[in-house]
């Protein structure tokens, strides 16, 4: 038997669109509702053993320590969020998506759209989909290793880059900083030739230490592919780990992130969103591996990108960050070194925060987050208390789709 996919939303404490007031208290003897809704762009169903399964590691995943407040978006927040999602997927935006809305304290809004995959067969889209996160992996992953290294006293965001990668030098890249990479000031080109990447790990590193800068360090924001392979290399040099392991254990494993790292294991592809056939692979749908080339040439571990998550996931690290390094007993960064990474910083051609993007219409100003070419988005709102996750493989099956102006029009709900 098939039925439409259930999404446990429970009920109590209702999200204004303001998102900053203080929470009402549930009533204590109101029972948790279940929302049945189709999450098919069309009317196409999932089956109830796959809709129940997401649902469970949903309803697990966000499980408490303690008990606190359960909530849910408004109705008609819902029904907003519903409407553009299905106008994206029906004008081509992605095959699927999936759309997780939240607070500090919790999950608002979690659902699944259209179809994880068209190519080479057809697949509903799960809200357990794993995505190929491109570059969020930036800011989730690796400026986020660099601020616990700079609390751990390993790193400062005044140090000059060569100091901990002694290739990355000569020239103007002597005065480059961590903080100069951090935020795309330090003058590296946005990519380097292909052709740079070819042969070991060890010889594209080689290669990239002594790519020439575009710009004088600190002239203007240029925002930069290489600025992150670089922090990426000093992330494993400073910590004695590999970027992947460091992220891991300082990251992913403390806050129960299960499904977030590089290289997804063959026996979580099943649930890996494909992205586009490449012909430089062997014209084979990627799935399982990075989407981006470089980081794929340099073994899928890279500063840049190469990052794998869902949205449950990715949930829960925001509403870390959104508690100030804290999650469910679980800290991560300080409270200070949180506040110190997301804070705007105006800078010459632009804005930007360590590792972060700012600025997103219809957001707060102190607001920041970060999107990926293969179709991600995550937007953390600390004076909302919110935080809204679009992920999709809009690269799927061709490379075409946009689903820039789908979280453009989130960002305000």
């Amino acid at each position: 038997m098939r039925r439409r996919a259930t999404i446990a939303l429970t009920l109590g404490i209702a999200l204004g669109c303001g998102g900053g007031g203080p929470a009402r208290e549930a009533p204590a003897a109101r029972p948790v509702e279940a929302v049945e809704r189709s999450v098919e762009s069309g009317e196409a169903e999932v089956d109830d053993a796959r809709a129940t399964a997401a649902t469970a590691q949903i309803a697990a995943a966000e499980e408490p320590v303690a008990p606190r407040p359960v909530i849910r978006a408004r109705l008609e927040d819902e029904e907003a969020i519903d409407a553009a999602v299905r106008r994206a997927l029906a004008d081509g935006a992605a095959p699927g998506a999936v759309v997780v809305v939240g607070r500090g304290d919790g999950v608002v809004f979690a659902r699944a759209y259209g179809r994880r995959a068209v190519d080479p067969v057809s697949e509903p889209m799960t809200l357990d989909t794993v995505f190929d996160l491109a570059s969020i992996t930036k800011a989730v992953a690796t400026a986020t290793c660099v601020m616990v290294l700079v609390e751990r006293g390993q790193l400062a965001l005044d140090d000059r880059a060569s100091a901990h990668w002694p290739a990355f030098t000569g020239g103007a890249r002597e005065r480059v900083t961590i903080a100069q990479l951090l935020t795309h000031t330090a003058g590296l080109p946005p990519v380097n030739p292909l052709r740079d990447y070819e042969g070991t790990r060890a010889e594209a590193l080689a290669r990239i230490a002594r790519v020439e800068l575009a710009s004088p360090p600190g002239a203007r924001v240029r925002y930069s592919d290489l600025s992150f392979v670089v922090l990426g290399e000093i992330v494993a040099r400073v910590s004695g780990r590999p970027l992947d392991v460091f992220a891991e254990e300082a990251i992913f494993a403390p806050l129960g992130m299960r499904d977030t790292g590089y290289a997804p294991p063959a026996a979580r592809w099943g649930r890996v969103a494909p992205t586009e056939r490449a012909a430089r692979r062997g014209d084979v749908m990627i799935r399982g591996e990075v989407h981006d080339p470089r980081a794929w040439r340099l073994g899928g571990v890279a500063g840049h990108a190469g990052l794998f998550s869902t949205a449950q996931d990715l949930s829960r690290f925001a509403r870390a960050l959104l508690g100030g390094g804290e999650l469910e007993g679980a800290r991560i960064l300080a409270a200070a070194t949180v506040a110190q990474m997301t804070a705007p910083r105006a800078l010459p051609g632009g804005s930007r925060a360590l590792g972060w993007d700012v600025g997103r219409a219809g957001m707060s100003a102190r607001a920041f987050g970060h999107g990926g070419f293969t179709g991600t988005s995550l937007w953390i709102d600390p004076a909302r208390d919110a935080f809204v996750i679009v992920l999709s493989n809009r690269v799927h099956p061709d490379g075409g789709g946009d689903v820039q102006p789908l979280v453009r029009a989130l960002g305000p709900l």
